[in-house]
This record gives C-alpha cells, structure tokens and sequence, in this order.
C-alpha cells in the first residue's frame, strides 16, 4: 500500500512537471501554427518548435507552473506544515527572481508594496480592480501539490489559491483537482461527478457547466475556446477530461499537448492527475529523464514525501 501512495505521489509531481515542459511546445499556438510547425504532431521535447517565446527556455525545462508549485513545496518542507504566509513569501521570492512567463494577475498581484504581510487583502484588491472578472488559471497551475497533503486539503486548497487568485472560479477549480488528487493518491473513492457538480456549486455554478463538457466530450480539442485562454475553467476541463478519458497518462499528455492553447499549463494539471491515477511507473522514461532539473524535483519529492507520508503509514 505505501509503495503504492508513492509511486502516485511522485507520478503526479512528475506529471505535472513533464505536462508543464512538453506543453511549452505548443503554448499559445493556433491550429494553423501546430500544423506548420508540428505537421505530425508533438511527442518529444527534442520536437519543440525554438521561436523567440520558447528558446527563453532550455528544452526539458519547466515554465513558472511548475516553479510556482515547487514554491509551495518548498515552505512545507520548510515548515513541515503549511504556512500560508510563507507561502506567499516563497512566491514573492520567486518573482523577484525575475521569472520567464508569469501570468498578468499573478505579477499584479506579487508586485504589489505590502503583498508579503497581507497577501489575502492585495490579492481581493487586484481581483475587484478587475470588477471580479479576472479567473485566470495562475491558481489551479500549481494546485496539484495541494492534493498531496496528509489532510485539510480543501482548506489548503482555497487559501493557497486565494493568495494570488481570489475569484471563487479559481478557488473551486483548486479544490476539485486537488480533492481529485489526494483521493488517487492516498487509495481513497475519488469524487464522482455529481460529487464534483456538488462542490462547484458552493464556488460558482458556471463551474458545473465546464465539468459536465468534460465528461461529454470525446475530443479535448473541442474544449478548447481560443477567447478563453488562460481560463481556470477551461484548464479544469482539460484535467478532468484527461482523468475520464485517457487510458494511459501517455495518451492523455500527447492529446492535451496536442490541442494547442494554453498547452503547458492545461497539460502540467492534467499530467498531475494523470500521475496520481497511474502512477509514476506508467510514465515513459523519456520524459522523466529529459527534464532538465530532473535531480531538483527527485530531491523535493522525496523530501516533501517524507513530511507528508512519513516513515510510519502502512
């Protein structure tokens, strides 16, 4: 059983991070660019197309998901627990880094004067200065980590969200997939869909009408709607629709990567799922050995598994 937990636990830290690197390849790109550039589709990280907006990155490499994840990795280990504010820290920290890639409401909201002492006020501020229309998906992006709490995983889920997306749009596409997550992880019965219908509609009920396009869609790319890229209910679908309808985390990576759109970040939260669902044995190794700071996130998975698992779970 614990080896089991483990092996789910590191295939959804793996996952998210080869969605985020492979998925970087088709980011931003219409169907005319995918077919001009991928004319057979994208499967290896060797494939990606290096325009200006790509070769920012080293192939393999993860893009600010990814980063923003490990954020929050970094100050549970740190604090073997969750504090939120430290969590807000390491975000800040990160920015100041610099970063390539870090989403419009994101930056807002962490460059912000006095964002590191009152991280929950600045990110409503920045979120009613948008007239609470700003749902952007910079929360979910980085929830997978959130689901492999040992527990209070929707408590966590919505604060570590609401430190820079305050829209309960966000909120509640950070507690199904991280709900969803820790369920595959830790052995229990995940949430079926009207359990997933259920929890939305304490959020926003728009988020009900994405969920069931998820399951109906045999196509991700039909899920795909170029007016809403960045969206967290788009990004929401995609997850759930690689968690219904993929039959191997390889299938589903190649067809979300494969759709275009926000590609790396849609593909780093289904990866997550898919991960947690089959299993870090299931991934091919390719993508595994090809990520650049495959030995950073080896170490933050076995550190963070530690505070979470624990030598003592059976």
């Amino acid at each position: 059983m614990k080896q089991d937990t483990i092996d789910r636990f590191k295939g959804c830290l793996y996952g998210q991070a080869i969605g985020d690197a492979l998925g970087l390849g088709t980011e931003g790109m219409t169907d005319e660019d995918m077919a001009w550039k991928y004319p057979n589709g994208i499967r290896h990280y060797s494939q990606i197309f290096q325009d200006r907006h790509r070769k920012r990155w080293e192939i393999g490499d993860w893009t600010d998901d990814t980063d923003m994840m490990l954020c929050i990795a970094n100050a549970v280990i740190e604090d073997k627990g969750v504090d939120f504010y430290n969590i807000a820290r390491h975000f800040k920290e990160w920015a100041n880094g610099e970063p390539m890639g870090i989403g419009e409401n994101t930056y807002k909201v962490l460059m912000m004067g006095d964002y590191v002492e009152r991280p929950f006020e600045v990110s409503h501020k920045v979120w009613k200065m948008s007239r609470y229309q700003s749902a952007a998906n910079g929360g979910l992006m980085r929830t997978s980590v959130v689901g492999l709490f040992p527990k209070e995983v929707k408590t966590c889920a919505e604060n570590i969200c609401r430190v820079t997306h305050y829209d309960p749009r966000c909120v509640g596409s950070c507690v199904i997939v991280a709900e969803l997550i820790h369920a595959l992880v830790y052995g229990l019965e995940p949430p079926t869909m009207p359990m997933m219908l259920n929890m939305a509609l304490s959020y926003d009920a728009e988020i009900c009408n994405y969920i069931e396009r998820a399951r109906r869609e045999q196509n991700v790319v039909n899920l795909m709607n170029d007016d809403h890229m960045g969206y967290t209910l788009v990004t929401l679908s995609v997850a759930l629709w690689a968690y219904w309808h993929a039959n191997s985390f390889e299938e589903g990576l190649l067809a979300v990567v494969n759709a275009g759109g926000d590609a790396d970040t849609n593909a780093a939260v289904a990866c997550a799922v898919l991960g947690a669902k089959f299993g870090c044995q299931s991934i091919p190794q390719e993508y595994i050995e090809g990520l650049v700071y495959r030995d950073q996130l080896e170490t933050t998975v076995q550190k963070l598994s530690e505070v979470c698992i624990g030598h003592n779970h059976d």
